[in-house]
């Protein structure tokens, strides 16, 4: 057995499939570089769950690269897949798009707008740019061009062959399925394998063409209409002529399978032909693959037919959004890599994959949660530079800032989160006012360029101006609100000129911060440093009225920003007009 190099980093599970992929490696194909694998089909926007199917493998090949050895990280493009129906929310759809049913992906015309010429450009272009941001490195591969091109014509014809076995391994697993029970599923089933049940009304089977003529594990696209509702009538070993004839047209033809490259098989034969094909060693799959009967499971003993073995890999859970169900590519609407990066830095998407197990199902937020998960990440970053994080969260940490190529650009002064996107919702954008509060923040170090805090301002400047209701924006009064100031009781009139005699002194975020939540202990008899296990629970709540009170003289609601950020943001001289000095 080859000694497994060991990581630099502790060990977490990147690491240990890292040892398990290097070992597998060397004993299935010694001295050659390491292949591990992603699929992703280009049939709409390619969501969040579906970078699961890529940062899984990328991680684990990453920590292969860190300890120097070779790795090759797929992604093949199934843009060969047929054109299944039209997400929704993509602009341009007004029927007409119900023609191109059936065909290859890259034979559709791309939504209405786009800069590609087709269909799978448009959405593949988005998560390449995703991936490049992301620092995540691989080798794609266009199925479109595989098939197209003849690359696989000796795979398809030793399928067509052993057609036989393939279909004796497939009836173990064959059960009459309840046709009005759909499959969920975040890697939707290739439906280029599916019978054409849509124009015919025939049954429908997800593992090849079965009718009179026998089992058949290829389909063709018709050569007149280039839809796959084709059924295989006639095949010759020996010649290896195939005749077909397609439901949705009525043409048919005779072709030699052995020049033809105008088809596919179907899925549950084409991955594992390719995980043969390609050497893969690591490939993980979903839920939805894994059960009983699915393609992953039925793909394990198929790709013995093609001289390979199964790769090894785990079982990926869901991810979610905050606040929504389960993501589909095919029902549109759901966020995508390029819209997690508008808001959140790159860093911090690939943390939230990088510390969980395959196995762990967790949710990306695009609300409030997301000030919560940078309050997180940053105060994990600062436990890493002082020493004091556990292993595991050291190991995670790294892989989000850093591949073996070397570290991600970050954010060079990485001010909070919330402190940004509300001097962004105060200051609707405004670049100057934006720069004085936030040179304000830390008067012993002020800042003096935006650039400094950028891409993070912008990431939360996008989320204030994208995910944050109307109703829930920051507007600063334009004059005081006299009949409240009129009608205050001598014990507020008395916190309002305590924090108003402060403000100079206390003109800072730290500053601001001691003494907003110094007013009510002060008044109470306490000293404003008081600690809250110094203080009776009565403090909390005196606290919670005066939040309450400046949040009305200043922005006319029960709550707001951060007071402090608030404070600063509104400018001194504002804030003493807004509470009536």
């Amino acid at each position: 057995m080859p000694i497994v190099a060991q990581s630099t980093e502790t060990t977490d599970w990147v690491s240990r499939f890292a040892d398990e992929v290097i070992e597998e490696s060397e004993r299935r194909a010694p001295g050659k570089p390491v292949v591990v694998a992603s699929g992703l089909s280009p049939s709409g926007p390619i969501h969040l769950g579906n970078l699961r199917e890529v940062m899984t493998p990328h991680l684990v090949a990453d920590e292969i690269r860190r300890r120097g050895h070779q790795v090759r990280h797929l992604i093949s493009w199934d843009d060969y897949d047929r054109f299944r129906k039209v997400p929704n929310g993509v602009e341009g759809v007004d029927g007409t798009w119900a023609e191109h049913i059936g065909k290859p992906l890259t034979s559709v015309p791309a939504p209405k707008g786009s800069a590609h010429p087709t269909w799978a450009e448009h959405f593949k272009a988005a998560m390449v740019e995703a991936l490049a941001e992301m620092g995540v490195e691989f080798d794609g591969i266009s199925q479109t061009e595989q098939y197209t091109s003849g690359v696989y014509r000796e795979q398809i014809l030793h399928a067509m062959r052993h057609r036989g076995d393939i279909d004796a391994i497939l009836a173990q697993y064959r059960t009459k399925k309840d046709p009005a029970k759909k499959p969920q599923s975040q890697k939707p089933v290739d439906e280029a394998e599916l019978e054409a049940a849509e124009g015919s009304g025939a049954a429908a089977e997800d593992d090849g063409s079965s009718g009179s003529a026998g089992y058949f594990p290829y389909k063709p696209f018709c050569g007149q209409c280039e839809k796959d509702l084709t059924t295989v009538t006639a095949y010759d070993d020996a010649t290896t002529e195939l005749s077909y004839t397609c439901t949705a047209c009525g043409f048919a033809e005779t072709v030699a399978l052995n020049e033809f490259n105008r088809g596919k098989l179907v899925w549950k034969v084409d991955w594992p032909m390719r995980w043969a094909y390609e050497g893969v060693v690591f490939e993980p799959s979903g839920v939805d693959h894994s059960s009983p009967g699915s393609s992953f499971q039925v793909g394990g003993q198929i790709v013995g037919i093609f001289g390979g073995k199964q790769p090894i890999g785990p079982m990926y859970a869901f991810v979610g959004i905050s606040g929504m169900a389960k993501m589909s590519s095919s029902k549109g609407g759901v966020p995508t890599p390029a819209d997690a990066l508008k808001i959140m830095e790159p860093q911090l998407l690939r943390w939230l994959y990088a510390r969980r197990r395959p196995n762990q199902s967790f949710k990306i937020a695009f609300d409030q949660e997301i000030q919560r998960l940078y309050d997180e990440w940053d105060k994990l970053d600062a436990k890493v530079a002082d020493g004091s994080a556990l292993p595991a969260d050291v190991a995670a940490h790294s892989r989000a800032v850093r591949t073996a190529a070397g570290e991600l650009p970050r954010t060079p002064r990485p001010m909070p989160y919330r402190t940004l996107a509300s001097v962004a919702d105060i200051t609707a954008g405004a670049e100057d006012q934006t720069l004085r509060i936030l040179s304000e923040l830390d008067p012993t170090d002020p800042l003096s360029s935006l650039d400094a805090v950028r891409p993070r301002l912008d990431k939360a400047e996008a989320w204030i101006n994208t995910h944050v209701p109307a109703d829930q924006r920051t507007i600063v009064r334009d004059e005081p609100d006299a009949e409240l100031l009129k009608s205050l009781d001598e014990q507020a009139q008395g916190s309002l000129r305590l924090l108003l005699d402060g403000l100079a002194d206390h003109w800072s975020l730290d500053g601001l911060t001691h003494l907003v939540y110094g007013v009510p202990k002060v008044q109470a008899g306490f000293p404003a440093d008081a600690t809250p296990k110094e203080l009776p629970p009565e403090i909390k709540t005196a606290q919670r009225s005066f939040f309450a009170l400046l949040y009305h003289l200043l922005v006319g609601r029960d709550t707001g920003p951060r007071l402090p950020t608030l404070l600063l943001a509104v400018g001194q001289d504002r804030v003493r007009g807004l509470l009536g000095e």
